[in-house]
């Protein structure tokens, strides 16, 4: 298993939403024992020079081979977070999408790889499950835009 720490400078992220019938892809955050801490939405670091629209677009063809759709205005967080000891600090923008390969909303469980190279899960969580707090959604924040 890769061990993965925050960056100790502020970074820009974008995520995109995708929701397909009361549920929300998100990969899992795993904490340094291999458990699931959490989940957060597909996306990535926007690259010096890059749109947000470009950024979001890029991660999701590198992550899932996917076309998306930009589907709502932009959101923005700012997450300060604690990580294995380390404090992290992101600006993240936000916006809804939608997947141009439609058989992605019927699978359950799809595998990609990091920028690192390490392999992560993507799954469709239940929206009602993250407002109750039964699985953590990050960005802080996030959940209650749902």
């Amino acid at each position: 298993m890769t061990v993965w720490r925050p960056s100790q400078t502020i970074l820009v992220k974008v995520i995109g939403v995708v929701m397909h019938k009361g549920r929300l892809l998100a990969a899992e955050v795993y904490n340094d024992e291999g458990e699931v801490k959490g989940v957060r939405p597909l996306g990535g670091h926007v690259e010096f020079g890059e749109t947000r629209e470009t950024a979001l677009r890029r991660e999701f063809m590198e992550e899932l081979g996917v076309e998306i759709d930009i589907t709502s205005a932009w959101r923005m967080y700012e997450n300060l977070y604690e990580h294995e000891g380390l404090v992290g600090h992101e600006i993240i923008l936000a916006a809804s999408v939608g997947l141009r390969d439609s058989s992605l909303y019927t699978q359950e469980r799809v595998v990609f790889s990091e920028d690192s190279g390490a392999e992560s899960v993507a799954r469709w969580f239940s929206v009602k499950e993250c407002k109750r707090g039964e699985i953590a959604l990050f960005p802080d924040g996030l959940v209650d835009t749902l």
